[in-house]
């Protein structure tokens, strides 16, 4: 070729080449991190996540304990206000006890009453005893009555048929002779009537030991203090007294006072909601996990909570207690209608009930109602 020949030119391969290499190894690199982080995640999921199940769908609860009167009557002193910390058996508010003082009065005085009555049980049987003595010893008197009467009644006779057989020789007069007849009738007579002195007091010994027996069924088998009489008099003292007592409305468990529905003067009645009693102390979470989650929960296994109140600087521990019997949607007002046309699933959750530790909660009190996240560890 002349010398003078244009010269082809060339492509730039060695640029490109170098390009594809740079893409290339930036693709390697890339699917070398997530293959990376995919070992890794599943190392993570296999060695720590797979152990533990967690929900922020938790709330602080506890068994509030609702102060409500046990007695009528106009409220005169209130002792605890809204948020107030009591102690069990501290007094939260006075109903009038006028009344019940009244009551009270009068069931003692029942009550005595009923004890001497009691008492007399036992001394009319006594007395009752000695009455069926006497009317003994009036039928005794009687017989002997009759005894002599009839004694006497043989006497008359004899002396009458005597002079009935010597009237006829003449050597009785008529006139004696009628009057031991008259006497022999009169003899006759008080026979038959010491006989009903008889009867009339066998009769009213038979009334004695009716009216003795009558007097015993009142105390029959039982001491003076166990006699019915006495008990439902002691029993409507008890009585009395509690309502008394009920007058003074005591905090039932120590907590925070809340609810307070009742003002001085007012009239409240019998099971008049006056005021709650939330024992914080005692308080306890509810997590509300996805069903899914709950293949390996159970009870007593740890968990870890924080709670929005104190963040996430605050490290509650507790225990799961056990796993509620039904989810939320079976049992609400108005249960889902899973049997009708237009079903669609949704994964359901279920109440974990888990205990805290009392100490903790000392340390950082919570409130009912709190949110609360949980985190149960299920590889125990």
């Amino acid at each position: 070729m002349s010398d003078n020949a244009p010269e082809t030119p060339t492509a730039p391969v060695a640029p490109a080449r170098t390009a594809n290499n740079n893409r290339r190894t930036l693709m390697t690199g890339l699917a070398a991190v997530v293959a990376i982080g995919a070992v890794a995640y599943g190392a993570y999921y296999v060695l720590v996540a797979s152990h533990y199940v967690s929900t922020d769908n938790a709330y602080v609860g506890a068994e509030t304990a609702q102060v409500n009167a046990l007695v009528s009557g106009p409220v005169l002193r209130i002792m605890a206000q809204e948020t107030q910390v009591v102690k069990a058996g501290d007094v939260l508010m006075v109903i009038d006890d006028a009344d019940a003082k009244i009551n009270y009065a009068a069931a003692e005085a029942a009550l005595a009453s009923a004890e001497r009555r009691v008492m007399g049980y036992y001394s009319n049987d006594k007395a009752l005893a000695g009455a069926m003595g006497a009317r003994a010893a009036d039928i005794a008197k009687a017989d002997a009555g009759i005894k002599a009467a009839e004694a006497e009644a043989a006497r008359a006779k004899f002396e009458y048929d005597r002079r009935k057989n010597l009237a006829s020789t003449g050597a009785v007069s008529q006139e004696e002779l009628t009057a031991t007849e008259s006497g022999y009738a009169a003899a006759v007579a008080n026979v038959s009537a010491a006989r009903a002195a008889r009867a009339q007091a066998q009769a009213a010994l038979l009334t004695s030991e009716g009216n003795r027996q009558s007097n015993a069924t009142l105390f029959a088998g039982v001491q003076p203090g166990e006699n019915p009489e006495v008990m439902a008099a002691r029993a409507k003292l008890a009585g009395a007294k509690l309502a008394l007592d009920r007058t003074i409305v005591r905090a039932p468990m120590a907590g925070v006072v809340t609810k307070k529905a009742v003002q001085i003067g007012q009239q409240v009645q019998v099971g008049t909601p006056l005021m709650a009693v939330v024992p914080v102390a005692n308080a306890y979470v509810d997590a509300n996990f996805k069903e899914v989650q709950l293949k390996k929960v159970v009870a007593g296994q740890e968990v870890e909570l924080t709670s929005d109140l104190y963040g996430e600087g605050v490290k509650f521990k507790g225990k799961v207690v056990g796993v509620s019997g039904g989810t939320g949607s079976a049992f609400s007002l108005i249960p889902a209608q899973n049997a009708s046309g237009n079903w669609i699933k949704v994964v359901q959750r279920l109440p974990v009930r888990i205990q805290l530790d009392p100490k903790e909660l000392q340390a950082h009190p919570l409130r009912v109602g709190l949110s609360m996240k949980a985190k149960i560890d299920v590889s125990k």
